[in-house]
Protein backbone atom coordinates (compact mmCIF):
# COMPACT_ATOMS: atom_id res chain seq x y z
CA UNK A 1 0.00 0.00 0.00
CA UNK A 2 1.11 3.43 -1.08
CA UNK A 3 1.63 6.26 2.00
CA UNK A 4 0.69 9.34 2.02
CA UNK A 5 2.79 11.65 4.34
CA UNK A 6 0.92 13.98 6.81
CA UNK A 7 1.95 17.08 8.02
CA UNK A 8 0.31 18.82 10.63
CA UNK A 9 1.20 22.38 12.09
CA UNK A 10 1.46 22.23 16.21
CA UNK A 11 2.97 23.91 19.10
CA UNK A 12 6.21 23.33 21.21
CA UNK A 13 4.14 21.36 24.43
CA UNK A 14 1.85 19.43 21.92
CA UNK A 15 4.59 18.31 19.77
CA UNK A 16 6.09 17.31 22.67
CA UNK A 17 3.14 15.56 24.30
CA UNK A 18 2.77 13.45 21.33
CA UNK A 19 6.35 12.51 20.83
CA UNK A 20 6.26 11.49 25.11
CA UNK A 21 3.17 9.63 24.03
CA UNK A 22 4.98 7.62 21.68
CA UNK A 23 7.86 6.86 23.14
CA UNK A 24 5.63 5.19 25.64
CA UNK A 25 3.85 3.38 23.35
CA UNK A 26 1.09 5.15 23.86
CA UNK A 27 -1.52 7.43 20.88
CA UNK A 28 -2.06 11.57 21.13
CA UNK A 29 -5.97 10.28 19.53
CA UNK A 30 -6.33 13.99 18.70
CA UNK A 31 -3.61 14.38 16.19
CA UNK A 32 -4.18 11.01 14.78
CA UNK A 33 -7.56 11.79 14.06
CA UNK A 34 -6.48 15.22 12.49
CA UNK A 35 -4.40 13.17 10.41
CA UNK A 36 -6.96 11.16 9.56
CA UNK A 37 -9.31 13.73 8.87
CA UNK A 38 -6.38 15.28 6.64
CA UNK A 39 -6.10 12.01 4.30
CA UNK A 40 -9.77 12.12 3.61
CA UNK A 41 -9.38 15.92 2.86
CA UNK A 42 -6.67 15.18 -0.11
CA UNK A 43 -9.64 13.25 -1.69
CA UNK A 44 -7.89 9.68 -0.42
CA UNK A 45 -9.20 6.74 1.83
CA UNK A 46 -7.06 5.71 4.46
CA UNK A 47 -6.37 2.16 4.79
CA UNK A 48 -5.03 1.74 8.15
CA UNK A 49 -4.40 4.05 11.47
CA UNK A 50 -2.36 7.08 10.92
CA UNK A 51 1.81 6.19 12.25
CA UNK A 52 3.92 9.01 14.13
CA UNK A 53 6.99 9.10 12.73
CA UNK A 54 8.02 12.58 13.80
CA UNK A 55 8.59 16.51 14.01
CA UNK A 56 10.28 18.49 12.07
CA UNK A 57 12.49 21.05 13.35
CA UNK A 58 10.92 24.39 11.96
CA UNK A 59 8.46 26.98 13.43
CA UNK A 60 5.65 26.19 13.23
CA UNK A 61 6.61 23.01 14.59
CA UNK A 62 4.70 20.01 12.64
CA UNK A 63 4.09 16.32 13.60
CA UNK A 64 4.54 14.05 10.47
CA UNK A 65 2.55 10.97 10.30
CA UNK A 66 1.87 8.62 7.65
CA UNK A 67 -0.79 6.94 6.36
CA UNK A 68 -1.43 4.01 4.62
CA UNK A 69 -4.57 4.48 1.43
CA UNK A 70 -6.02 2.92 -0.96
CA UNK A 71 -4.74 3.00 -4.85
CA UNK A 72 -8.10 2.57 -6.54
CA UNK A 73 -10.58 4.72 -4.25
CA UNK A 74 -11.19 8.11 -4.04
CA UNK A 75 -14.28 9.48 -1.88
Amino acid sequence: MPLLRIQLDSDRNTARRVLELHQAGKVHHETRDAARDEVWRRGRTPAAEPVFIGTTNGEPVRLLYDVEVYLDTTR
